[in-house]
């Protein structure tokens, strides 16, 4: 039991850790939880495309079920917001997904999702956490049944439908555009491809085959792991390249002038678009790029800083109605889909978005407009038992200025962020899923976001 340990997504760990038994107690601790809280409806269970995550999403199904819930089973691997809309959708008690997300395939994990199909917040992990017990079983006659159901067309359709809803006609602008999709091995594919396939693109298909080794490099979309895809559309075989992580919550756009778009200016040009059409403030967390609140600023609108994890995006779009949530790693949705970040659908409003008009030509206007803004970050190891006394030493460490600039305020809403007289900041906090602290800066360029950043990780350094 002690083994188990719910960071900022739920439970991961590598197969050595994460093994079956384990897998059962957190499968306990949900029904447990779920029938506490009065919970009666079925729960659904998705999975991801490495090799043991099928097999331990049948163990949670039959966890589920000998507690008297019954189970909507994903027919295969699929990706996480999949799993969240359908919850909505047949109005579920909640769901566990089986995925170690962008990590190595000698992970895995396990997370839950309540009913209300946002990421679940502390309160309620440490709920589960605190009933972490060997599985118990119901009399037979009281066994819930399992169902495995194709997830993949109804959020497809609501899909199709909130970007009719969000921008009428946008669909057949689409029918014009060829994208490069890039699944890397992952949940992503027969979703994204065949979502974008349908809208009408034309859709030229990368790395679309399941390969639990995801080919041997990790499904993370960053720069060096996207060569091919920005290759295919630096030389003009595709008008926009898309990505999706291990289990496609997250995205990476390629456009043919900036290659992989930093997500920062992705999230800035997205919000830009969705202005167009309707109105409401932005949530992003406290690492992502002040370009946002330029954009809320020139509409007359306002953003909302929640520290890093989408649990807290979600929770602040719902409380105050926001237009769009977002974070730097890539993670996106919009006001009236599911709560939770959702590359597949993201995807389908790029290409929407490059459409209407291509991103690089408005990234670059809105860079002309407000001002250039560079953002890089890096991580200093840190084991998780110090992470906790690094920063309440920071405290007491905090510069009067950082590479020259004088410190004008400190946020403390998710470790320290330190913003500067002249509009750059420096954010240092600890990783919820690895052993390492997260140190990040904006500036106006690279020169000057590379001196926070070494001023950053010296300060960091010398505490660990």
């Amino acid at each position: 039991m002690e083994q188990i340990s719910f960071g900022t997504d739920g439970w991961r760990a590598t197969l050595e850790t994460f093994t079956a038994p384990r897998v059962r107690m957190v499968g306990q601790a949900v029904a447990t939880y779920l029938r506490e809280e009065g919970e009666t409806a079925p729960v659904a269970i998705g999975y991801d495309a490495r090799e043991t995550s099928r097999g331990f999403a049948e163990e949670l199904s039959r966890v589920l079920c000998a507690n008297g819930f019954d189970v909507v089973l994903s027919a295969r691997d699929c990706p996480t917001p999949v799993v969240a809309h359908t919850i909505v959708e047949r109005e579920l008690a909640g769901a566990l997904v089986v995925t170690a997300s962008h990590n190595p395939p000698e992970y895995n994990g396990v997370k839950f999702i309540p009913g209300d199909g946002a990421p679940a917040l502390p309160a309620v992990m440490d709920a589960i956490a605190d009933r972490l017990a060997e599985p118990e079983a119901l009399p037979e006659a009281e066994h819930g049944t399992v169902e495995a159901v194709d997830l993949r067309e109804s959020h497809a359709a609501a899909a199709r439908d909130r970007l009719d809803a969000i921008a009428p006609g946008a669909v057949d602008s689409i029918a014009d555009l060829s994208v490069a999709y890039d699944a890397m091995h992952g949940s992503g594919r027969g979703y994204t491809d065949r979502l974008l396939s349908e809208a009408g693109a034309s859709v030229e298909r990368l790395r679309c085959e399941r390969d639990p080794d995801f080919g041997g490099t990790p499904p993370e979309p960053a720069t060096a792991n996207l060569q091919d895809l920005i290759e295919h559309v630096q030389r003009g075989d595709a008008d926009l390249g898309i990505a999706n992580d291990g289990d496609a919550d997250r995205l990476a756009v390629v456009t043919p002038d900036r290659g992989l778009i930093d997500e920062n200016l992705f999230f800035a040009a997205l919000y830009d678009w969705l202005l167009t059409f309707d109105s409401g403030p932005a949530v992003r967390t406290v690492s992502t790029t002040y370009l946002v609140d330029r954009v809320a600023a020139a509409h007359d609108e306002t953003v909302h800083e929640v520290p890093v994890g989408f649990k807290w995006v979600a929770q602040a779009m719902a409380d105050h109605d926001a237009l769009v949530g977002g974070e730097e790693s890539g993670g996106f949705t919009v006001r009236g889909h599911v709560r939770e970040k959702d590359g597949v659908f993201v995807a389908l409003l790029a290409a929407a978005m490059h459409a209407a008009e291509p991103i690089d030509d408005r990234v670059n206007r809105l860079l002309e407009e407000h001002g250039t803004v560079v953002q890089d970050k890096r991580s200093v190891d840190c084991p998780d038992a110090e992470k906790a006394r690094v920063i309440e030493a920071l405290a007491d460490e905090i510069p009067q200025s950082v590479a020259g600039e004088p410190v004008e305020d400190v946020n403390t809403a998710d470790g320290f962020k330190l913003l500067l007289t002249d509009g750059s900041w420096l954010l240092v906090r600890p990783s919820g899923t690895e052993p390492v602290l997260r140190v990040y800066a904006e500036a106006s360029d690279d020169e000057r976001v590379d001196a926070l950043l070494d001023e950053g990780t010296d300060l960091v350094a010398r505490l660990v």
